[in-house]
């Protein structure tokens, strides 16, 4: 589907010519809308599950349709559709697609190592959104910015959000299934039933993760045909029962029935609303999952297939049972499709609450277009959760137990690692110190490049102190190397690194910065390093050649400018590294005859590392001279130090944060989270700086 590094702007693809709109909105239907389209196995039954009966007045039926009807029209199509789609993150959806609009448009962000460069991103600002700014749009910004409780307020409302989706996808999938496997009942005896239900669901549940590995795009075509054929059947159906038994059921689509089914069956009618909440189950995916597809082909997907063949397989149900009130079944499902009754609407009660955000502080519209947002949205959510509710103790507490579980995971793994940062900059090094240390650094410089891993984005972390008091020498060149994500789905190759010095020029040391966006796809070691290498070198030759269109960023705390670097395949003229195993092997590159090349003057390395220079601007001496000591350095080889913290609390904390941070976070920091570099470290060429943080 795509290139990983260069060819990520799937948004962009999307745009394209109808066929592949059409296309993407064929694969949705099999990946996006299956929880909703076998909605309508359960949905009746779970609001009929109360002490509700038919009447020979159809007032109960018709206000089940009437609420089905409104539902699906309200939240699907009117909420998603219309509106919450639009506020996608440069084609990302979903709650934390919302979250970072939110930090990008007011600085509530939580990642610790921000930059005012980060800023600069092509992606950090979205495109089309009007400069101008309301009085209590910029009121509300300020005083997020200025409370540190509201921000957090607001992480614990994305992650509420975001962990209420995981408990409900934990049980979604299993109950979908058992509710279609259960329709078997109808065509066996209960004995031989019982046994069939669940080993055939558990190996169709099987089957399906089985087919996850595929990918969106497989997947989304072998699972589309399926869910088309299904909906086409329903829908079939639905019509063919409306006309043969009840043609005139299209008058329960009035609101009026909604009132009248409230008014006769009172307690009972709003504890239904439990089940027919059921029938927008999966609505939130057309948002979360915006980010396969587009807006436009998720919007006609459902727009023109899905939403009008669940409301004639709907009406199509109430039809036949408006005239067949009893039917006789001996099996009920209300408890098991129940469960999920609560996760649901919270999230769609988040979503709800955060995008009335977005539309004051990133859409930049009136205040009272919130409030509208809300209050109309708001209350009908609020209806169907305080049902929802009601199912709490007979299942629905799963999801949420769940849920909760999940947030505080996530939470332990927030606060340990920001307190671990503050803990760095606390006791980073100051860069005058280094630098009164002379070039030398006051230590012996071998050769070889070493690359000391940090999440500081200024200063001289702690570790490399300590490294040098206890063993005092060190690599000929020193890149103190941060990989940092951003809150954007992607960063552009081109503006992938940012590079400086620290100190002078002659000192061979440097910070490169690598970001990253939440969606991006991180490299291999090989290709990581090579890259890092051109970019080094770039940035060399672009600082002594003053070339315009690179970016400068000034850190006025250390007095350290970062320049922006693209990856090198973002530079046609630019530098390139070529890396020969063979010291005879003189022969030109192809392509590069036009390009005069840097060789290293050693007679027998082991690897020969060369870079292909442009024609003009010319460089100056001390540049190339630099450019020799970057190339015999990564001739030498890489060594890689990597600080290895142990996090404590403080002797004096109390006993729960000795428990979240001796216990929690140290637990998920050792077997839960890989490293934040995209490095398979050589163990040969590995250095580990134990340290103890007590925070």
């Amino acid at each position: 589907m795509m290139d990983p590094e260069s060819g990520f702007y799937q948004n962009q693809v999307k745009k394209e010519s109808w066929k592949q709109v059409l296309i993407l909105a064929y694969q949705s239907l099999g990946v996006v809308y299956g929880d909703l389209s076998t909605s309508p196995l359960y949905v009746y039954k779970s609001a009929f599950d109360e002490d509700i009966e038919h009447s020979e007045t159809n007032e109960e039926i018709y206000g089940v349709l009437s609420f089905v009807f409104w539902t699906l029209t309200i939240v699907p199509l009117l909420k998603y559709v219309f509106i919450v789609l639009r506020a996608d993150d440069n084609g990302e959806g979903g709650t934390f697609a919302l979250y970072s609009l939110l930090c990008r448009h007011a600085r509530v962000n939580s990642l610790p190592n921000c930059q005012l460069a980060d800023e600069d991103l092509s992606e950090y600002k979205k495109d089309g959104v009007v400069s101008t700014e309301s009085n209590f749009g910029s009121g509300l910004k300020s005083i997020l910015e200025k409370y540190r409780v509201l921000q957090k307020l607001l992480l614990v409302l994305a992650l509420i959000g975001t962990c209420m989706v995981i408990g409900d996808g934990v049980l979604t999938p299993a109950i979908s299934v058992f509710s279609a496997v259960s329709g078997l009942e109808l065509s066996m005896s209960h004995e031989h039933h019982k046994y069939v239900e669940v080993p055939v669901a558990c190996l169709i549940l099987i089957g399906l993760f089985a087919l996850q590995h595929f990918g969106t795009h497989r997947v989304g075509f072998l699972f589309a045909p399926i869910v088309v054929t299904w909906l086409f059947c329903i829908s079939t159906i639905g019509l063919y029962n409306i006309i043969y038994w009840n043609p005139h059921v299209y008058q329960a689509l009035s609101p009026y029935h909604m009132y009248k089914f409230l008014k006769k069956t009172q307690t009972g009618g709003w504890m239904s609303l439990g089940g027919i909440l059921l029938c927008i189950t999966g609505s939130e995916a057309m948002f979360a999952d915006l980010g396969h597809f587009s807006q436009l082909s998720i919007k006609i997907a459902f727009s023109f297939v899905v939403y009008p063949s669940l409301i004639l397989a709907y009406m199509g149900q109430a039809a036949y049972l408006s005239k067949h009130h009893v039917v006789a079944t001996d099996y009920r499902i209300g408890f098991y499709v129940s469960v999920p009754g609560l996760a649901v609407i919270t999230v769609m009660l988040v979503t709800t609450c955060l995008m009335s955000l977005v539309i004051v502080l990133c859409w930049r519209k009136s205040v009272f277009v919130a409030l509208a947002f809300v209050l109309f949205f708001g209350a009908f959510e609020a209806l169907y959760f305080s049902a929802s509710l009601i199912k709490f103790l007979e299942g629905a507490w799963v999801p949420v137990a769940l849920s909760l579980i999940f947030m505080a995971i996530m939470y332990v793994w927030h606060y340990g690692t920001l307190k671990k940062y503050e803990f760095d900059v606390q006791n980073k090094v100051s860069i005058n110190w280094l630098l009164s240390l002379g070039p030398s650094l006051g230590i012996v410089r071998v050769r070889g490049m070493g690359l000391i891993h940090t999440e500081l984005v200024s200063g001289i972390p702690a570790i490399f102190s300590h490294f040098v008091t206890n063993l005092p020498a060190f690599h000929q060149v020193l890149v103190f190397l941060c990989v940092k994500s951003v809150p954007v789905p992607h960063v552009r190759p081109e503006e992938r690194f940012l590079v400086g010095h620290i100190g002078p020029k002659e000192y061979r040391l440097y910070r490169c910065i690598v970001r990253y966006g939440y969606r991006d796809f991180h490299k291999d070691d090989v290709e990581f390093e090579n890259d890092l290498v051109c970019s080094i070198a770039e940035f060399i030759r672009a600082e002594s050649s003053k070339i315009n269109g690179l970016k400068g960023e000034s850190d006025k705390e250390n007095d350290e400018k970062m320049t922006v670097v693209g990856s090198p395949s973002t530079y046609v003229d630019g530098i390139r590294m070529h890396e020969d195993m063979d010291d005879n092997n003189n022969e030109d590159i192809p392509g590069t005859s036009e390009l005069k090349e840097i060789r290293s003057p050693l007679t027998t390395p082991k690897k020969r590392v060369r870079f292909s220079l442009p024609e003009s601007p010319k460089m100056e001496n001390v540049a190339r001279e630099e450019l020799q000591d970057l190339m015999e350095a990564r001739e030498a080889g890489i060594a890689y130090i990597l600080g290895h913290a142990h996090v404590k609390a403080k002797h004096n904390s109390n006993w729960f944060k000795k428990l979240v941070i001796n216990v929690g976070y140290d637990f998920l920091r050792r077997n839960c989270r890989a490293p934040s570099y995209p490095l398979s470290v050589p163990h040969a060429s590995t250095l580990e700086v134990g340290m103890i943080c007590q925070i």
